[in-house]
């Protein structure tokens, strides 16, 4: 079982730099799948086990559906519909904790593959939510952040709370 790290970490609010696709990133992206299958995420970033890298995984598959995950490396959303929604988010590093976060319906993701061509990736719906999730991560972006002052203080004292 991974050991992931929790929130304040400072690592969860530094953004990864892109840069090719080498056997040191693969072997992290590797762990990272791993991890994401042992809890049955639906997405993960390196952030997540402490590791500054621009790499996610993501499950293609929806709540209720085996998972089905892809390693993207530099990963960048390219494009995003103008319509959006609100759902639930959480962090495997801030433990029951789930707020409704606005996000787009629809987007295209650009990133490498593991043998580092460009790709790119239309998404929608539950799919289209964790992959901005995991990119914000990557980028720096903790999902707090996307919440008012109030409702994100109002988030952390509660995981303070359940963390004593």
């Amino acid at each position: 079982m991974t050991d992931f790290v929790v929130f304040p970490n400072p690592v969860l609010q530094q953004a990864a730099q892109p840069r090719p696709v080498d056997a040191a990133m693969l072997a992290v992206g590797e762990t990272l799948r791993a991890a994401a299958a042992g809890v049955e995420a639906f997405g993960l970033a390196a952030a997540h086990i402490g590791r500054v890298e621009p790499l996610v995984v993501i499950s293609l598959s929806g709540p209720g559906e085996a998972r089905d995950y892809r390693l993207l490396f530099n990963p960048t959303v390219q494009t995003k519909s103008e319509e959006s929604a609100f759902g639930p988010e959480g962090s495997m590093s801030m433990p029951g904790i789930e707020v409704p976060i606005e996000r787009a319906i629809r987007v295209e993701i650009g990133f490498d593959t593991a043998a580092g061509a460009r790709e790119l990736l239309r998404l929608e719906g539950f799919a289209a939510r964790v992959a901005q999730h995991e990119i914000d991560q990557v980028n720096g972006v903790f999902f707090l952040n996307r919440l008012s002052r109030l409702k994100r203080d109002t988030a952390i004292r509660k995981f303070s709370k359940s963390q004593r």
